[in-house]
């Protein structure tokens, strides 16, 4: 079962990242954490990698339905937003949210995995359409 929901796009990373940061928001996410994972490695374990950062986004909205639904569903939400280099391009990836669906088997929050999917997609809609 697939659980991303990714797009690719042909820009450096910084960029990415920023556009990124403006997409969520205009689809009602703010971002609460930012973990550098490329720093974190080299600092904690002297490992380089590709450029890679993991963005905690949340609409306070359909968190706070799913969180009534169900206290552990924080497990799953999808909030982490990863984007990443590798090969001359910037990947974007989301958690699909019907995995909170397929894997708790709880119909309460499939209107609720709709509503972040319909965001989620037309954040990763408008990185997708928009040029460097």
């Amino acid at each position: 079962m697939p659980y991303d929901r990714t797009v690719h796009l042909d820009t450096d990373f910084a960029t990415a990242v920023e556009r990124v940061r403006e997409a969520l928001s205009a689809q009602g996410f703010g971002i609460l954490t930012e973990i550098d994972v490329t720093a974190t490695l080299k600092a904690k374990l002297d490992q380089d990698m590709e450029e890679y950062v993991i963005l905690g986004a949340c609409n306070p909205s359909p968190a706070h339905r799913a969180l009534d639904a169900d206290r552990p569903i924080g497990l799953l939400l999808p909030c982490n937003v990863v984007v990443r280099a590798g090969g001359g391009r910037t990947a974007v990836q989301a958690l699909d949210p019907d995995t909170m669906v397929a894997l708790t088997g709880l119909d309460a929050l499939r209107p609720i995995a709709v509503e972040a999917t319909r965001r989620l997609d037309a954040a990763l809609a408008s990185l997708a359409t928009r040029t460097a």
